[in-house]
């Protein structure tokens, strides 16, 4: 009989670090093996394959993994379907089948295709990420189990040798048997969890489109980026070396054991009339303005040791897989139900930017490991490492890396919702809308490099603050006081941007109004081609391109200012 659905939750174990390292490193490990493979075909009861201690998976299963025709489910699906890839290719390589090109660096894998993940589904719906969060909203009848996390870290992760051990170094099925049957009990409950979650989301099918973005992401991380591991491995023992000259200097100067320790250095800057509360980047940098020489000193080496640029490196190292590619860099719909995907592991999207003029020289001297050149051309070795993260990522022979972003995206889209007309024009002529919101705003010219130019930095923070309802707070948030603006200033500028923007501040009220209406009324609103629902207890906010926002559960309440406002279930404790 033909298999259309399978749900599958599989437990495994490596000597590799699944958090620090991702799941493409963990599977590709020698030690790497499936202890427990959980399935369900075509919504049946659940059954265990105990791989561990020798059960086989049936050949009609085995088959389905990689037929397209079959829909695979899972939580976290990224996480089964690699390490059934792995697992097929060493053990059924007559059945595993990939979807690239020889190639390809996609090659190892399974297609995503024709797989599901019902915690991209509930993120969707705006639901927690984890299994036992989403369980708990969604009141299941099937919970993840609570002991869960203990037997994961008994059977699944190295153990320290003790004498009371024997000495052994990881937990099999026979060292605990009453343990095991639980871990089964466990396995085969997260399948039945999942299943439940996809029956009570049953009402609120994804869209296909959902579906396309998440195998296009699956397809992201499959292939992965290219590192430059010279370079990398170079930047870490230059990154040590210079942190241990660094700390020695630090020590001679101040006399303290340890000159990393707040604390200690805290107490010392007391001692030396400079009274401090924070040691952070930020305070530091205010500190530097009027300290004398001789602690500026200190903190400038402070500084230069708090950069925390060689993580990035670190992050590199151990995420790399053999073929010299770091993978699963992004988790798709890794902020919620917005839909924006979530860096992991090094954090594609939060790299240091690069400005050094002579970039390939210092690129070159890092990877020949000559410290003693790079200390004596640059002042600070360590900003020089984080300058040169991004290129520590390499493309394929003959082609090239484009950085790229989106040029005012949030500002144009608001002007677009709002039909701010003013602004369309802007953006249609390729003008600066800082300028242009500062000329609104002062009823002056203001042009980046000529009349009124200190007025442009003005109308930016306004622009990044105040688009969406911000106020003062949202302005000093973004930094407006360090960039020299005066507190009574703030408020002026506020209403001097609303008032030049008065089909945004109407939207807002629209969306508001239309919001508290669909709330209380549990009526279908529309404003500014946004639409809004009410469905079994979730708000549907439909955008123009068609993409639902859902929350859970709204209700009316009452905001921070003592005004009615709607409340809804986020994802934390609230």
């Amino acid at each position: 009989m033909a298999i259309h659905t399978l749900s599958i939750d599989v437990e495994t174990f490596s000597d590799v670090d699944l958090k620090k390292c991702g799941v493409y490193k963990y599977a590709e490990s020698p030690d790497f093996e499936i202890l427990l493979f959980g399935v369900s075909v075509d919504g049946s009861e659940v059954t265990v394959y105990d791989l561990a201690s020798g059960d086989t998976v049936p050949e009609e299963i085995i088959r389905a993994l990689s037929d397209d025709s079959v829909i695979k489910w899972a939580y976290n699906a990224s996480f089964e379907r690699v390490c059934l890839s792995v697992w097929l290719r060493r053990n059924y390589p007559q059945y595993f089948s990939s979807y690239s090109i020889e190639e390809d660096t996609v090659r190892n894998y399974l297609d995503p295709s024709s797989w599901r993940c019902s915690l991209v589904w509930g993120a969707y719906m705006g639901l927690p990420l984890s299994l036992e969060g989403i369980g708990k909203v969604l009141k299941l009848e099937n919970q993840k189990m609570a002991e869960g996390k203990a037997l994961i870290r008994y059977f699944c992760v190295p153990c320290k040798p003790t004498k009371a051990n024997g000495g052994r170094t990881r937990n099999l099925p026979e060292h605990d048997p009453v343990k095991w049957s639980t871990f089964i009990a466990y396995n085969k409950r997260d399948v039945k969890t999942e299943m439940a979650i996809q029956k009570k989301l049953s009402k609120f099918p994804a869209p296909d489109f959902l579906w396309e973005e998440y195998h296009l992401d699956q397809e992201i991380n499959d292939r992965g980026i290219q590192l430059d591991m010279v370079l990398v491995e170079q930047a870490i023992a230059i990154d040590e070396r210079s942190r241990e000259e660094l700390s020695a200097k630090m020590r001679q100067l101040t006399a303290l054991e340890n000159p990393n320790s707040v604390q200690q250095m805290k107490e010392w800057l007391t001692k030396h009339g400079l009274e401090v509360d924070s040691l952070d980047k930020k305070s530091v940098k205010e500190l530097l303005k009027t300290a004398p020489p001789e602690l500026a000193e200190v903190l400038e080496l402070r500084q230069q040791l708090a950069k925390s640029s060689v993580k990035k490196y670190q992050a590199m190292q151990n995420a790399v897989c053999t073929d010299g590619r770091a993978r699963g860099m992004f988790q798709f719909y890794g902020a919620n139900r917005s839909g924006r995907w979530a860096g992991r592991l090094i954090q594609l999207q939060n790299l240091p930017q690069n400005h050094m003029a002579h970039l390939e020289d210092a690129r070159s001297l890092v990877r020949s490991g000559d410290y003693a050149l790079l200390s004596a051309l640059y002042d600070s070795v360590l900003e020089v490492l984080s300058e040169l993260i991004r290129t520590a990522f390499v493309p394929r022979d003959g082609y090239k890396f484009i950085v790229s972003d989106f040029s005012a995206i949030e500002a144009r889209v608001l002007s677009f919702l709002a039909g701010e007309s003013w602004r369309l024009k802007v953006f249609a002529e390729n003008g600066d809308i800082y300028c242009a919101s500062a000329t609104a705003m002062f009823h002056v010219p203001v042009e980046k490099h000529g009349q009124n130019a200190h007025l442009r930095q003005k109308g930016k923070i306004a622009e990044l603050a105040l688009g969406y309802g911000g106020s003062v707070g949202a302005l000093k948030s973004m930094g407006a006081l360090e960039m020299g603006l005066a507190e009574e200033e703030l408020q002026p500028l506020v209403d001097a941007w609303r008032t030049s923007n008065p089909n945004i501040v109407q939207l807002w009220w629209d969306v508001d109004n239309a919001v508290k209406t669909t709330v209380r009324q549990r009526l279908d609103t529309e404003t500014h081609g946004i639409r809004f629902r009410y469905r079994s207890g979730m708000l549907f906010i439909i955008l123009p391109s068609g993409r639902q926002l859902c929350y859970v559960k709204p209700k009316m309440g009452t905001n921070k200012f003592g005004g009615e406002s709607v409340t809804y279930e986020g994802v934390g404790s609230t």
